[in-house]
């Protein structure tokens, strides 16, 4: 089978993340939290508790610069999972019933932790930065489960330590994506950026800004 986290490492290189959308003028506070919402919709309670408990962690981590590391996701990972701790996966990953594999090579965990520190390069916007984050998440595939719950919880510490919130998140965490597609990436890029925009305009309805 193909190894979709290798074939992602080469499309990552060919978005052109510096450009595809704008620098947003911040910060971009929203009327309502589009994670929670989205968290809380469906009837498992006990995973529901679990992911706003990491999500919690994620806006503290957020609010006090924490560096985002593999050591950090780790943390969220078991956090979701309801387990004490989690470790990189140790073998081949496997999803979408087993038509998407995920390699295991000698540098996977530190290519990992290279991409995660890119996550704070200024010179690239935030919401691409964010939607390359959720996307590394993805294709990685760093730990036995919980990994699209992850790449959410990601996703969103990249945008709060820009001072950028969401109102909604459902058409980003619920469309699936591949691995072989620079145009999909640059356009997770795009719908980020778009919800912020209008996560912006929607603010000012509610509290119109003094001039």
């Amino acid at each position: 089978m193909p190894d979709q986290l290798t074939t992602w490492q080469q499309v990552r290189e060919q978005v052109p993340w510096h450009d595809v959308v704008p620098h947003l003028p911040t910060p971009i506070p929203a009327v309502r939290d589009g994670f929670t919402a989205h968290a809380t919709i469906g009837e498992d309670r006990q995973r529901q508790t679990l992911l706003l408990t990491a999500y919690a962690d994620v806006r503290s981590a957020a609010a006090t610069g924490v560096a985002l590391t593999p050591a950090r996701t780790a943390q969220w990972n078991a956090t979701l999972r309801g387990l004490p701790a989690v470790t990189f996966r140790q073998g081949p990953a496997f999803a979408k019933n087993g038509r998407d594999r995920y390699g295991l090579h000698a540098d996977t965990e530190q290519r990992y932790a290279s991409c995660l520190a890119e996550s704070t390069d200024p010179a690239i916007p935030a919401t691409a930065r964010a939607a390359r984050a959720y996307l590394d998440i993805a294709f990685f595939h760093p730990y036995d489960d919980g990994n699209a719950r992850l790449a959410g919880l990601v996703l969103h510490v990249v945008l709060l330590r820009a001072g950028i919130e969401l109102d909604e998140v459902h058409p980003i965490l619920t469309t699936i994506r591949r691995a072989d597609d620079p145009d999909g990436a640059a356009a997770l890029a795009r719908l980020i950026h778009g919800i912020a925009t209008a996560t912006h305009r929607r603010r000012l309805r509610f509290v119109p800004e003094r001039g």
